[in-house]
């Protein structure tokens, strides 16, 4: 740094000048830096010539009135603190701003209220009357028009984010990356192109269950063995297959109408139940009652500790029933049909309590959230491709969300409040959604076509998809729950077939 010289002086003379005082201050100090210092020299003397030093020592005003100043001492403090604040080197919103945008390091903690003002006060320009670098395409200002320019802080950890949500209120937190593809892949020949099946269940035992054709087959996600449960040839197929709550025991939905329940352990038919005229293209399991809705438009209410074979019917559908499930406290149940109806029940009264017409196709894809009681999900065929919410307890819609495609299925993690969902024409994609805002994590494609299958492992981080190219795909969607438990995940990498 170059020395500050004293008005007239330069850093070497070899004669003594004389000095015009600029100010009482500046006087001052020079008389006591330059005039008495030989008078403090041990080695002076009266007869010693007086020799002057090309060496200058800065003079620094505030400095030297603190030191010989009694009177100005305040005002020259406040002098001192003043210059320091101003410097931008000097100022910690400054410092904290530049470490983040040039280091990329996020800040430690909560900023107090005088920094929040003082980085507002960085944000803001210079000059509010004059618009200097604003003219370009798209600013409101220019000739060209248009909504108004960004700030240039919006990639940046600054954001337009207010004081309290930006990142220099509290530590980022890095997004999480989701794998675009399958983990694994298994061939699954003779898995059904149809839309009102539903052929794919993963237990909390940790085995999937798949229909293919007239067989069942159990594939052991611990041991990647699997297992033929039954055969119904050559007079029957599989419509659809669901698990006990426990996983100790699965039900068969038939084309003729059958429903049978099957000891998995024992690889044993328990039960045969009858009552429907037509195939059994969903069901579900609610502790130990069975629902089953059928294309004959009815839904059948079982106890399978009773020996009847359903002790009640719900009448209400004028369509094919294609979408089944119970709330998670087991007390409501939603149903959806192919006359575009969304129904409500609550049991045991055997006509709908809600009816949700909104939809404008066939209403298959139904999912309850596990973290808000009585919040639905809903989506809809290829003529709607909406995904819609709802409050069953005071019967309101709350959101819909076009996806661009057929919903073929819905499901809500339990561990984080996401949403996945299938579709089928015309993109054929899976996409992870982030709930309330519904803004898309990721978007997964592989199939080749519509993936009308979807189930959940137990520990809820990997789905399984399953569609009319005849494969069942496995990805790690979403985030382990908080809770330490045991690894149920998925692991093997290779290719196999499912028989």
């Amino acid at each position: 740094m170059e020395p500050e010289y004293a008005s007239g002086a330069g850093p070497s003379s070899s004669q003594p000048q004389q000095v015009q005082p600029a100010s009482p201050l500046r006087d001052h100090s020079r008389h006591n830096l330059a005039a008495s210092s030989p008078a403090r020299s041990p080695i002076w003397s009266p007869k010693s010539r007086v020799t002057y030093s090309d060496r200058f020592i800065p003079s620094r005003a505030a400095a030297a009135r603190l030191d010989f100043s009694i009177l100005d001492r305040e005002l020259a403090t406040a002098d001192v603190l003043k210059q320091a604040t101003d410097r931008e080197d000097l100022n910690p919103a400054y410092n904290l701003l530049l470490r983040s945008e040039l280091l990329g390091s996020s800040c430690p903690g909560p900023i107090s209220p005088d920094k929040v003002q003082q980085l507002e006060q960085l944000r803001a320009p210079a000059s509010p009357g004059k618009s200097l670098f604003r003219f370009k395409t798209g600013d409101v200002h220019s000739p060209h028009g248009g909504p108004a320019a960004q700030s240039p802080f919006v990639v940046s950890p600054v954001g337009d984010d207010t004081a309290a949500g930006s990142p220099f209120a509290s530590p980022r937190r890095a997004q999480r990356k989701i794998a675009r593809a399958p983990f694994k892949v298994l061939d699954a020949p003779a898995l059904a192109d149809d839309f009102y099946l539903n052929l794919v269940d993963w237990s909390s035992q940790n085995v999937l269950a798949v229909g293919l054709g007239t067989c069942v087959y159990l594939w052991s996600a611990s041991s990647s063995t699997v297992t033929k449960l039954c055969d119904l040839a050559p007079n029957d197929t599989v419509c659809s297959v669901e698990w006990s709550v426990r996983g100790t025991y699965l039900s068969v939905g038939t084309n003729s109408g059958k429903v049978q329940i099957w000891d998995v352990a024992k690889l044993k038919q328990l039960r045969t139940l009858d009552g429907h005229r037509a195939r059994v293209g969903t069901q579900a399991w609610g502790g130990h009652v069975l629902c089953s809705g059928s294309r004959d438009r009815h839904i059948l209410q079982r106890d399978i500790r009773c020996p009847e074979h359903f002790t009640a019917k719900l009448v209400g559908h004028r369509s094919e029933v294609c979408g089944l499930k119970w709330s998670p406290d087991d007390r409501q149940l939603a149903s959806g049909g192919n006359d575009n109806q969304l129904y409500i029940w609550s049991l045991p009264s055997t006509s709908p309590v809600l009816k949700f017409s909104d939809h404008t196709a066939a209403v298959k894809a139904i999912a309850w959230s596990p973290h808000q009681h009585s919040l639905l999900a809903s989506g809809g065929g290829t003529a709607d491709r909406c995904i819609r919410f709802w409050n069953t307890a005071n019967g309101t819609p709350l959101n819909c969300i076009d996806t661009g495609s057929q919903v073929c299925n819905i499901s809500w993690s339990k561990n984080v409040n996401e949403i996945v969902s299938t579709h089928g024409y015309s993109q054929n994609q899976v996409i992870v959604w982030k709930y309330p805002s519904m803004a898309k994590l990721a978007t997964l494609t592989g199939h080749t076509l519509r993936v009308l299958y979807l189930a959940v492992s137990p520990d809820g981080q990997t789905i399984v998809t399953g569609a009319g190219d005849e494969t069942l795909r496995f990805w790690s969607v979403f985030p382990s729950a908080k809770s330490t438990g045991p690894d149920t995940t998925v692991a093997s990498m290779l290719r196999t077939t499912i028989r």
